[in-house]
């Protein structure tokens, strides 16, 4: 498996990126947005690679973990972050040749942000019991609005990111 330091230096700005946004950022409407969870899908849409994947993941989890603010969500981002980013992966490996354009990002993100939302939340009430309130209105008051954000996030940061990695090296690096 030979990983290319370029690719691994870019991912490590994401996650950097995304930790400190996970860590700093407001709620809003009473929800705080996984703003690594875009990263994350941001790196994945870039280096489209099961190893890159699977770090990117384990990282993403790692680092959502320490910043936490959820009862139990260590364990349950540590569950949710690698099966989160190999569905985004097979998503995207099937609509990339479907979909062209700068709409697949944003709708592979909400697609993506409420599958972990679901894995998250199921962790933390089902296995964890961790929080007090059903899946139905954690997914309704917490993942939909987190969806609406991260897929926003995603409209704004995706042609920027495109427009980079035309004008440099690191794309040809991948």
């Amino acid at each position: 498996m030979k990983l290319n330091i370029r690719v691994l230096v870019m991912l490590a700005l994401l996650i950097g990126i995304g930790t400190v946004l996970h860590a700093v950022m407001p709620p809003i409407f009473g929800v705080k947005p996984d703003m690594l969870l875009a990263m994350m899908f941001l790196g994945i849409i870039m280096f489209p690679r099961p190893q890159y994947v699977l770090l990117i993941a384990l990282l993403a989890g790692a680092m959502s973990a320490l910043t936490t603010q959820v009862p139990g969500g260590q364990i349950a981002n540590m569950i949710d972050k690698p099966i989160t980013a190999f569905a985004f992966l097979g998503l995207y490996l099937i609509i990339r040749k479907m979909v062209r354009g700068p709409i697949a990002a944003p709708v592979l993100t909400a697609v993506g942000t409420m599958i972990s939302g679901s894995i998250f939340v199921s962790v933390v009430v089902f296995i964890l019991a961790s929080i007090p309130v059903g899946f139905t209105a954690l997914f309704v008051g917490v993942v939909l609005p987190a969806t609406l954000v991260n897929t926003v996030v995603m409209i704004v940061l995706y042609p920027v990111v495109q427009s980079i990695m035309k004008r440099s090296r690191l794309s040809t690096a991948a």
